[in-house]
C-alpha cells in the first residue's frame, strides 16, 4: 500500500529510510512546539490551547503535504509570522488576537485561491529576487530584536529608545548560554540541536529553582479557548488589508522558496528547476494555514528544516506523514511545554534569526538600487516592529531607487502597481 501511495521504489527509497528521515526533520523543528505558544501567549492567547493548536496544525499540514503532494516537506506555524502576529498586529497595531486569527484565515483562503487558479506564478515571477531576499533578512532582524528584548539583553531607555540590559542577571545570562549551546551543537551536526539546547536550559531552570516541575506527560489541554475564535468580520475591515496581505505575502514566498530548495536537494525538480505538482504543494500549505487559524495558531508554513530529512534520504510524502504523526503524539507533552522558560526559547529565536540573515550574502552591495531596499527592510522591520511596514517601505524604495538610478526598466508593471498601493496605504491608512 505504501509503495503504491508514495511511489517509494521509483524515487529510490524505502519505508525504513523514509521513517528515519521523518524523525530527523521532527527533531530539527520540534522546538516550535515550545516557542510558538510562548510567543502567542504574549498576544493574550491561552498557552495550553496554543500548544495543542500548534501540534495539530503541524500534523494536519504534514499529512496533507505528504498524502496530497507526495513531497518530503514538513509544515508548522512559522517563525517570523508568529512574531508578526503577536508583536506587530496585536501589540503594535492594537488589534485583538481574534482579529489577527481572522486575518490569518483570510490569507489562507487567498493563498488557496491563488494556488488553484495559478495566479501565484505571476506574483512569484513579478517580485524581484532582491526584495524576496530582503524581506527574509528583515524578518530575521525582527526575530533577533524580539529574542534580545524577551531575554532582557536589550531594554527600553527614555533617551536612546533602547540600551544594553544587565547581562549579569539570571535571564540574560541563561539566554546567552542557551544560544551558545545551540551554536555549538549545530556546528557539530547534532540531531535536534535546538530542541536539545531548549531541554538543557529547562533542566538548568529546574535545578536553580527558577522553574517548577509540572510533569512530562498528561492529557492534552483544552483547545476550546482558541478553537474557531477567529474574528473574520473584523479582519475584513479596510485597515486590516495590509495585515492580510502581509501574512499572505510572507507565506507565499517563504513556502515557494522552501519548496524549490528542498525539492532540488531531493532531486525532485526537473532540469529547469521547476517543481512538479507545485500547485498541490502550495494548496497543501494554504489548507494547513486555514486549518491552523481555525484551531488557534498563526500562519502554518513549510519548514526549510525539511532539508535535513532529504539529507537523511527522504524522497517521498511518507517522510512528511511520519513528521505529522510525531507532532500528533506531541500533544501529550503539554506539561513539559509549560515548563519551558523564556531564556530557553530566546536563544532558539536568535539562532533562527541568524539563519534568515544569511540571505545578505546574496545581495549585490555594489549596486545602490539593490542595496537600498534591502537596507530599508532590514532596518525598518525591527525598528517599526512591523513586517508589514518593512515590506511596504522596501517596495517603495526599490521602485524609486531604480527609477532615480536610471534603471526604471528593471521594475515590472506589477511592482509599480504594488508600490502605488503601498504609497496610498501610507498616505491614507497608516496614521
Amino acid at each position: 500500500m505504501l509503495e503504491k501511495l508514495f511511489k517509494l521504489s521509483a524515487r529510490g527509497t524505502d519505508v525504513r529510510t523514509e521513517m528515519f528521515a521523518g524523525l530527523t526533520i521532527f527533531l530539527t523543528m520540534a522546538y516550535i512546539i515550545f516557542v510558538n505558544p510562548s510567543i502567542l501567549a504574549d498576544a493574550g492567547m491561552d498557552k495550553g490551547a496554543v500548544f495543542v493548536a500548534t501540534c495539530l496544525a503541524a500534523a494536519i499540514g504534514c499529512l496533507i503535504m505528504g498524502l496530497m503532494a507526495n513531497f518530503p516537506l514538513a509544515l508548522a506555524p512559522g517563525m517570523g509570522l508568529n512574531a508578526f502576529f503577536t508583536y506587530g498586529v496585536v501589540q503594535s497595531m492594537g488589534h485583538s488576537w481574534q482579529t489577527a486569527l481572522g486575518a490569518v484565515f483570510l490569507s489562507g483562503i487567498l493563498f488557496f485561491t491563488l494556488s488553484a487558479f495559478k495566479v501565484r506564478e505571476w506574483i512569484i515571477n513579478a517580485i524581484p529576487r532582491t526584495l524576496k531576499l530582503g524581506i527574509a533578512t528583515g524578518i530575521g532582524a525582527f526575530l533577533a530584536m524580539i529574542a534580545l528584548k524577551n531575554a532582557g539583553i536589550i531594554v527600553a531607555h527614555p533617551a536612546t529608545l533602547v540600551t544594553l540590559g544587565d547581562l549579569t542577571a539570571f535571564v540574560p545570562l541563561m539566554s546567552i548560554l542557551g544560544f551558545f549551546l545551540i551554536a555549538g551543537f549545530t556546528a557539530r551536526n547534532m540531531p535536534g540541536a535546538v530542541l536539545v539546547a531548549i531541554l538543557i536550559m529547562t533542566v538548568i531552570g529546574l535545578m536553580s529553582g527558577d522553574v517548577q516541575y509540572q510533569g512530562i506527560v498528561s492529557a492534552p489541554p483544552s483547545l476550546a479557548p482558541t478553537f474557531l475564535q477567529m474574528d473574520i468580520q473584523a479582519a475584513l475591515e479596510l485597515s486590516m488589508l495590509s495585515v492580510v496581505f502581509g501574512f499572505l505575502f510572507v507565506d507565499l514566498f517563504d513556502t515557494s522558496g522552501t519548496l524549490i530548495a528542498v525539492t532540488q536537494k531531493a532531486g525532485l525538480a526537473d532540469k529547469d528547476g521547476n517543481v512538479p505538482q507545485l500547485g498541490r504543494a502550495l494548496m497543501s500549505d494554504s489548507a494547513a494555514t486555514i486549518a491552523g487559524a481555525s484551531l488557534g495558531t498563526s500562519t502554518t508554513t513549510s519548514y526549510v528544516e525539511s532539508a535535513s530529512g532529504v539529507a537523511a534520504g527522504g524522497r517521498t510524502g511518507l517522510t512528511a506523514v511520519v513528521v505529522g504523526l510525531l507532532f500528533l503524539l506531541s500533544i501529550f507533552f503539554a506539561p513539559l511545554a509549560g515548563m519551558i522558560p523564556v531564556y530557553a526559547t530566546a536563544g532558539a529565536i536568535f539562532y533562527v534569526a541568524i539563519l534568515m540573515l544569511f540571505n545578505l550574502r546574496e545581495i549585490d552591495w555594489d549596486d545602490i538600487s539593490e542595496a537600498a531596499p534591502v537596507t530599508v527592510v532590514l532596518l525598518f522591520t525591527p525598528l517599526t516592529f512591523s513586517i508589514a511596514h518593512g515590506i511596504t517601505l522596501a517596495f517603495i524604495t526599490y521602485a524609486f531607487a531604480k527609477a532615480v538610478c536610471g534603471k526604471w526598466r528593471e521594475v515590472s508593471l506589477s511592482v509599480w502597481i504594488l508600490t502605488l498601493l503601498f504609497v496610498l496605504k501610507i498616505a491614507f491608512f497608516d496614521h
